[in-house]
């Protein structure tokens, strides 16, 4: 118990003086506790830690989690590859998706999604350094994708989400970052008031100072709070 917490205490502190170096509110910012491939007791002890935003890559996975703690007050993140077989369970179990990479899929999750539980979270990723590897949108046809998004009544566009390239030194991770906080003013300048992105979602253990500082307002953290992987 007290190493999750000192963790997550380590994890605060950098968010916060990051923050307060750029001249950001720390209340800005939201750590998102990546929990996938973690147990549901080491979840609990992130809540009793205060964490109340987890994070799945692995849909069965999260599945099984959600279902083991359905009676806490929790937010679920999706942050995997979606594909469209899975789209469903997702929409009917999660807040958030993070990983959105083509309209089909934002469409199956708005037609797919109960009204009762109010417009799904979503934010588009973006293949920041276009790497063949990584999924995501090229940066070019994100705004096409974004006028499509905001269409849709049972999504709610929050904005855009990236996974960069690993950088040695706090200047070249900013690049990344920089290029996507550009990249979610552009696509402001074409939205109406009500639809304007309010959302980056980058940066994690090994980069979260440098993603502060580019305006992050999510920030994804697994290894750091729970410790590396078995």
């Amino acid at each position: 118990m007290p190493k999750i917490k000192n963790n997550i205490d380590r994890v605060s502190k950098r968010i916060d003086q990051s923050a307060t170096e750029c001249g950001r509110a720390p209340s800005d910012i939201l750590l998102l506790a990546v929990s996938k491939t973690r147990s549901t007791d080491e979840i609990r002890r992130a809540m009793d830690a205060g964490l109340t935003h987890f994070a799945e890559n692995y849909l069965q996975e999260a599945l099984d989690k959600i279902s083991q703690l359905e009676d806490e007050d929790l937010h679920w993140h999706f942050i995997g590859p979606l594909q469209s077989n899975k789209t469903r369970s997702v929409a009917e179990h999660f807040n958030w998706v993070h990983s959105v990479d083509r309209l089909k899929i934002a469409q199956r999750l708005n037609d797919q999604r109960p009204e009762e539980l109010g417009p799904l979270n979503i934010c588009l990723q973006v293949n920041i350094d276009h790497e063949p590897s990584k999924s995501g949108l090229p940066a070019d046809a994100v705004l096409t994708v974004a006028l499509e998004v905001v269409k849709l009544p049972n999504l709610r566009l929050r904005g855009l989400m990236a996974i960069p390239q690993a950088e040695p030194s706090f200047e070249q991770q900013k690049i990344a970052f920089q290029k996507l906080a550009e990249l979610r003013e552009h696509i402001n300048q074409s939205l109406d008031n009500s639809e304007k992105l309010d959302t980056l979602s980058m940066g994690m253990s090994n980069d979260l100072e440098a993603a502060v500082s580019q305006g992050s307002t999510i920030v994804r953290v697994g290894t750091d709070i729970f410790g590396k992987r078995e």
